[in-house]
């Protein structure tokens, strides 16, 4: 997306600067002859091109399409950052406590019933992205075929790494059953964690990256971002205590045996 995003985003500069300052051409030459004086763009010319500058132009640019204070944005906001914390403060009450598990009579079914919340929650997080991004501009150097059909493969992608995923956990190793005390024997090591850490995560990013694309539209990238950002939060607050979760396993069968 970075550099679907900054190529276009300069182009459409650097068109609009052309358009207010066109060069001179010559009889009998069908190009554009060079001027002396490079006409302005928003990162002040290829010889004098700063990295750190275009992103802030791209950012900027971004930022004047989505109004911050829409409430479709905002719901949008809140559903992505709410997720994540619910699921991971809920299963951690768990493992402490065992209450769902009590409640339910089964570690298995309270599983489940966790799992099947945090399926609607990522239906209603989607439903205030999609409107989030119905409700605010499209960005037209991104409205293009050739930037739709790389929406279109970010989609398939993503979604292949959910899928799989999925498939490779089953239902609880998905969903959180190892803080309900539902543990896998060994690693998931096939694909697609053969070729990825937290597929699951990246796979769902990605969704949310083509779909942005597909409609065109710099909310959906800026909501993007924000997914991104929460789930490399989330890996960091989760690794280590799913570590410690299977250390703990072992070191009880190291004991028995």
């Amino acid at each position: 997306m970075g550099p679907v995003l900054g190529v276009g985003g300069f182009l459409e500069a650097r068109a609009r600067s052309l358009q207010g300052n066109p060069r001179p051409t010559s009889p009998g030459r069908a190009g554009p002859v060079r001027s002396s004086v490079a006409a302005p763009d928003c990162c002040g010319g290829l010889g004098n091109l700063d990295f750190r500058k275009a992103d802030l132009c791209i950012m900027t640019r971004l930022l004047g399409y989505v109004d911050l204070s829409e409430p479709h944005f905002v719901a949008a906001v809140l559903a992505i950052v709410f997720n994540p914390l619910f699921w991971n403060v809920v299963a951690r009450w768990e493992h402490k406590t065992r209450k769902l598990s009590k409640a339910f009579g089964s570690p298995r079914l309270a599983c489940y019933t966790l799992g099947g919340a945090i399926l609607l929650l990522n239906v209603l997080r989607s439903h205030c992205f999609t409107q989030a991004m119905l409700s605010q501009p499209r960005m037209q150097s991104l409205d293009n075929p050739a930037v739709y059909h790389v929406g279109l493969a970010l989609l398939g992608v993503g979604g292949v790494f959910v899928l799989s995923s999925f498939l490779a956990l089953g239902f609880t190793g998905t969903f959180l059953g190892d803080y309900f005390g539902i543990l896998k024997e060994a690693r998931v090591t096939m694909f697609p964690f053969s070729v990825l850490d937290n597929p699951m995560y990246w796979g769902s990013t990605a969704i949310y990256l083509g779909w942005a694309i597909v409609h065109a539209s710099p909310t959906g990238l800026l909501l993007t971002a924000l997914v991104a950002l929460i789930y490399m939060v989330a890996i960091v607050y989760e690794e280590p205590f799913t570590a410690e979760i299977y250390q703990q396993k072992a070191s009880q069968a190291y004991k028995r045996s």
